[in-house]
């Protein structure tokens, strides 16, 4: 009995001594993973040590901090986008809603300041006033027509003037967007009835215009065919005269010969003058038929 009772006393004794050691490793396991500190990428680690927020920031990848002391808080410094309807009024008194899209990041050195003053609600405490009071700081300057018009100018001033609200926070404005303007009813049934109008009198004017590029090329054309015809009642007349000119000369040398035919003697002189300057034309030709004439009549008398 005694050596059993020896013998349960080891073994109790030795599993003891093996509870006691699993529990020493459980609690150095716990302790080693208190001791570890992983930040993600694109974060900042804020450490707490018992509740206080620690001045200095851990960067993203693997760090020790004092186990059970310290706590590691993660602040996303990626972009982050925030979305809000926002109303306001212009400043000729239209109502104005708005749908606005804000895309902006916690800077990485601003991330131990935001958790310790503000916490993780930065959106609801400071980004959300903040772009409420810039839309309609803005919207107050623009008529309601200019805020359609000069869509892109009116969001980069609300950008900075959020800029400008929310900087001094840490916090960083990367790109602002007005997805939608909408007003009254009343004032979208004005401004389509003067797109209409504008829409009338742009083509009325188109027609004009093509109306007077019709009366052009006409008015081209006539011109064209006046000149061709001038032109060719030109060439006409030039024709004409030409041929006049050669008809009176025809006819004043025709006149002339006539006159000096009237006025020969039937005497042929030997040499043309200017009171005979037709007989100079066919005198030797004259000559020649009577000297032929005087051989014919030789030639008959010896062959009788």
């Amino acid at each position: 009995m005694a050596k059993t009772k020896i013998v349960d006393v080891k073994e109790k004794s030795s599993m003891g001594k093996i509870i006691a050691a699993v529990v020493i490793l459980i609690v150095l396991i716990v302790i080693a993973a208190s001791s570890v500190a992983i930040v993600p990428a694109g974060s900042t680690g804020v450490i707490t040590t018992f509740g206080k927020v620690s001045d200095k920031t851990y960067s993203e990848g693997f760090h020790l901090k004092i186990p059970f002391a310290q706590e590691l808080i993660v602040v996303s410094n990626k972009i982050q986008v925030y979305e809000a309807d926002a109303s306001a009024v212009s400043n000729d008194l239209q109502k104005v809603s708005s749908q606005i899209a804000v895309n902006f990041r916690v800077k990485n050195e601003s991330s131990a300041s935001i958790y310790k003053n503000i916490g993780s609600d930065y959106q609801t405490v400071v980004l959300m006033p903040a772009v409420q009071e810039s839309m309609k700081a803005v919207t107050a300057k623009y008529s309601a027509e200019e805020l359609i018009t000069e869509r892109n100018t009116v969001g980069e001033e609300i950008k900075e003037q959020l800029t400008e609200k929310v900087e001094g926070y840490g916090i960083q404005i990367e790109k602002f967007n007005i997805v939608n303007f909408d007003f009254s009813d009343e004032f979208n049934e004005a401004i389509e009835q003067k797109q209409v109008a504008e829409q009338n009198k742009l083509k009325a004017e188109t027609e004009k215009e093509q109306k007077v590029i019709e009366a052009e090329a006409e008015a081209e054309k006539i011109t064209i065919n006046a000149e061709a015809n001038a032109e060719a009642i030109k060439t006409e007349a030039q024709a004409q005269a030409e041929a006049n000119e050669l008809l009176a000369a025809s006819l004043s040398q025709t006149l002339i010969n006539y006159q000096t035919i009237e006025k020969w003697d039937g005497e042929l002189p030997q040499v043309a003058s200017s009171a005979n300057p037709v007989v100079a034309i066919g005198l030797d030709d004259t000559q020649d038929d009577t000297d032929n004439t005087q051989t014919e009549t030789e030639t008959e008398s010896e062959a009788e």
